[in-house]
């Protein structure tokens, strides 16, 4: 077999763009004797020509990273700038027009776009990758488009951001507070500057968006992910969840009912030992797939960093350079149906509330009349001081009951003169 030739194009020299430039040099006849094809970095983008420590020799350099988009010896382009709009949306949206394969990490425009570019990839017959965009290292794309492609998925259940998951096991490790873990994670180069894009959920919800379209066959739908990230989660909570047999973890979840309606949510949620990602601490990553077929499986990795990222995009690239294609959400655009999403007040399961109170006679009695008005059966109620002398907290659990029920209760709790602030309220998942 005749050795052919792919002319790539790399739009972002960060971490992750340096790791890809690495690897297509260093294993440059491993990809070749794997894929039949010798891959060529023809042309490159960034904001500075600094010295990044890759040899870029005889590289076509553009400062502008869309102008890429328009030249002839690029077969396919590689965007790792990040962002859902602006140069890495206007690189994406002409490079299929220019009929060039695209491969991204960015999962921000594949959860907000991903339908206009599915439909721009079929049009102009063109190949649209992006396994590093969720998970890191971690091969889910894959494994949802090939290694289950006989399976009907019925959930995904996964740590899907390394800094929230960092930090709420450094929480229960080390007895430190949310600020301080924070303060460490940002150190670490773990978190960013501005952090509310991890903790807040957001991260987490665009990957999250992408798996419920390729596991179901659904319009990819950002703006339906119910979002809630750790930033509320004190330090009692972490101590009070391993005091009943649980730990916290920020989970992005996805299902499908019988009768065809998705639910897709990024939360805390509180699980126990035995629940398939329990075990998974640190900065990794970890998903949790259950098909008819497969029965249930749990695939776990790094989810960031310069190798696990860089792995995944040039996975993408060999696939282009052997030819291995498929359609960008698994089926062609028109059969992925429009999702019928239940809403978080119909989601039933248990819950944990904690309630902060004065230390008078009455308080435990009241909060217990409220749960019996709004029909929530208890599985436990404690009354909890962290030291002496502070205000104690009501600690709830309940047996399952519906969402709806849990907010008019808190909002009832909350008016009560004897609480001090809002009830803060954690879903139990398994």
């Amino acid at each position: 077999m005749s050795t052919k030739e792919l002319n790539i194009a790399i739009a972002g020299l960060g971490t992750v763009g340096v790791g890809v430039v690495k690897i297509l040099q260093t294993q440059a006849e491993l990809i070749e004797n794997r894929t039949s094809s010798k891959v060529n970095i023809v042309a490159v983008s960034a904001r500075s020509q600094k010295d990044r420590g890759v040899n870029l020799d005889g590289i076509k350099w553009y400062d502008n990273a869309v102008d890429i988009a328009e030249d002839e010896n690029v077969d396919t382009v590689v965007e790792l700038i990040g962002g859902d709009s602006g140069t890495a949306y206007d690189l994406c949206i002409n490079s299929i027009k220019n009929g060039k394969n695209f491969v991204t990490a960015n999962k921000a425009l594949v959860a907000k776009h991903g339908k206009e570019i599915a439909s721009l990839a079929e049009e102009n017959d063109v190949y649209v990758a992006y396994e590093a965009a969720v998970a890191g290292g971690i091969p889910i794309i894959k494994a949802l488009k090939e290694g289950l492609a006989g399976n009907k998925i019925s959930k995904i259940s996964g740590i899907l951001n390394g800094t929230c998951n960092y930090m709420l096991t450094a929480m229960k490790e080390t007895g430190r507070d949310f600020a301080q873990i924070l303060k460490e994670a940002q150190e670490l180069g773990y978190a960013e500057a501005d952090p509310s894009f991890d903790v807040g959920g957001i991260d987490a919800a665009h990957k999250l968006a992408i798996l419920t379209s390729l596991a179901f066959g659904v319009q990819v739908e950002f703006d339906k992910v119910f979002i809630e990230g750790i930033e509320n989660i004190a330090l009692t909570d972490v101590k009070y969840a391993e005091d009943l047999g649980y730990k916290i973890k920020l989970l992005g979840l996805c299902s499908i009912s019988e009768d065809g309606r998705v639910n897709q949510r990024v939360c805390p949620c509180m699980i126990s030992s035995k629940y398939p990602v329990a075990n998974v601490d640190g900065v990794d990553n970890a998903v949790y797939v259950e098909g008819d077929a497969v029965g249930k499986i749990v695939l776990q990795g790094p989810g960031a960093g310069q190798g696990p990222t860089a792995s995944a995009v040039v996975a993408d690239i060999a696939d282009i350079a052997a030819g291995r294609f498929s359609p960008v959400f698994n089926v062609n655009v028109d059969k992925l149906a429009k999702a019928d999403f239940i809403s978080m007040n119909e989601y039933e399961g248990r819950y944990y509330i904690r309630i902060r109170v004065e230390d008078k006679p009455g308080v435990l009695a009241a909060v217990s009349d409220v749960l019996l008005y709004e029909g929530i059966s208890v599985d436990s109620i404690l009354q909890k001081s962290v030291s002496i002398g502070d205000n104690p907290d009501i600690v709830v659990v309940t047996h399952k009951t519906f969402e709806k029920s849990i907010t008019k209760a808190v909002e009832k709790i909350e008016k009560q003169d004897s609480v001090i602030e809002k009830p803060y309220v954690i879903r139990i998942e398994g």
